[in-house]
């Protein structure tokens, strides 16, 4: 299986002004304990077995800063693309683009999709998931990463689920539709991976 781990770092993460902005963006803020976001998770992505190519999508007036990040992290044999976005469209705009650059060379690769500003402690639980997801996209399924929500939260997309399979997907729902789904069904905070 040949997994190409595709960072998506385009976002300005407005959220958390006057910290992150256009030029200073969340995933390179520095951590308390040392390093970025974004250096995190190209850490993540190389080190998850036989991937030997990662592909950043990042606004052009950012380029260096992810390509900086990069090569702080010992990854040998690892080939580095970055495609440049003239101007945000959001997530799904980027992860196009690269789905359509990545097929051009490697039609049977899977992708794997992980935003540069999570923060995942679990490394070995995060490796176990994306083995167990990638088995399940080699099959011909779309694979999406949840996690279970400990409160209403109306700041990301929710997936009501049904065991493994998914029912629907409400798009940062308000906190009452929340509380109504989580009632009726299990379901997760989307994670966009």
């Amino acid at each position: 299986m040949n997994i190409v781990p595709v960072i998506i770092s385009g976002g300005v993460g407005s959220r958390l002004w006057p910290i992150s902005r256009a030029l200073h963006p969340k995933p390179f803020i520095p951590l308390p304990e040392g390093g970025t976001l974004i250096g995190k998770t190209y850490a993540r992505a190389v080190g998850l077995e036989g991937v030997d190519h990662v592909v950043t999508v990042t606004n052009r007036d950012l380029l260096f800063r992810p390509a900086d990040e990069h090569a702080e992290v010992a990854a040998p044999g690892v080939k580095n693309t970055f495609l440049l976005e003239p101007f945000g469209r959001d997530t799904a705009a980027a992860v196009a683009l690269a789905a359509l650059h990545v097929a051009r060379q490697n039609p049977d690769a899977i992708l794997l999709v992980l935003p540069a500003d999570h923060l995942i402690v679990d490394q070995a639980g995060f490796h176990a998931s994306v083995a167990k997801a990638a088995s399940l996209a080699a099959s011909g399924q779309i694979v999406t990463f949840g996690v279970k929500p400990d409160r209403p939260e109306t700041g990301f997309g929710y997936i009501e689920a049904e065991r493994d399979r998914i029912l629907r997907f409400a798009e940062k729902p308000n906190a009452a539709r929340i509380t109504i789904c989580r009632l009726a069904r299990p379901g997760r905070k989307n994670c966009q991976i």
